[in-house]
């Protein structure tokens, strides 16, 4: 697979408030989840949200927005999977990128579950604590700090989802643009780092993930994940 082409991604020329990162964390987490009828039954007050947000961030949550508000349900279930599920280059999952299904990921969840831990906050099992949206959400509604930290540490894998939807013409690259458009600008260690990532691809070692568990508390509120 070519290597994606690293198009420079746009800087707000102001700092974004804290209370507008919180809630860009907060949407997008809510938008890269799977699209069920509870998610659908909630985008006229998500797009009263996002229209408070600035420019930078606003545009992008309403083009995701718009697509889950015009499409059949079914069509979005069936494009969802088919994105994030069938294609290994654009899974949610962060530390995947770099190791694929191999015991060193086990090691990398654990710096997640910890943050977690730290924080409060415990997961059940119905999803890894590397999934973006969960990462977005611990962001935004438990540790702004803390989840910024993991947020920005991950940022060359953010960047380098956002550059394969995009490349694939995926609605969903408009919500991880919002999402880089609250950190820090790339440096020249990130982007080496994304075009490391999108020569290799994820290890394809399959030996499961047996030093990490789960916990049985859930942190997040509202209705479980896929």
């Amino acid at each position: 697979m070519a290597l994606l082409t690293l198009r420079r991604r746009p800087v707000p020329a102001v700092p974004m408030p804290e209370r507008d990162r919180w809630l860009t964390w907060r949407l997008a987490a809510l938008l890269l989840d799977y699209p069920a009828a509870g998610l659908l039954a909630m985008l006229d007050e998500l797009c009263t949200a996002a229209a408070e947000l600035p420019e930078a961030v606003r545009a992008n949550l309403m083009t995701l927005l718009t697509h889950l508000r015009d499409t059949d349900p079914i069509v979005l279930a069936q494009q969802y999977v088919e994105t994030f599920d069938l294609r290994r280059r654009a899974s949610l999952h962060l530390t995947y990128y770099a190791y694929g299904d191999t015991r060193k990921r086990g090691l990398a969840l654990l710096r997640f579950k910890h943050a977690y831990r730290h924080a409060g906050a415990e997961l059940d099992d119905s999803e890894l604590p590397d999934h973006l949206p969960v990462l977005l959400e611990f962001a935004a509604t438990v540790d702004p700090i803390g989840g910024e930290r993991l947020l920005g540490e991950h940022l060359p894998v953010i960047e380098l989802l956002r550059l394969s939807l995009s490349d694939s013409g995926s609605p969903y690259a408009a919500a991880l643009a919002a999402v880089v458009a609250t950190l820090p600008p790339l440096t020249t260690a990130d982007r080496r780092r994304i075009a490391e990532l999108a020569a290799a691809g994820p290890p394809e070692e399959e030996v499961g993930l047996e030093p990490f568990a789960m916990d049985p508390a859930m942190f997040a509120a509202g209705e479980g994940r896929r």
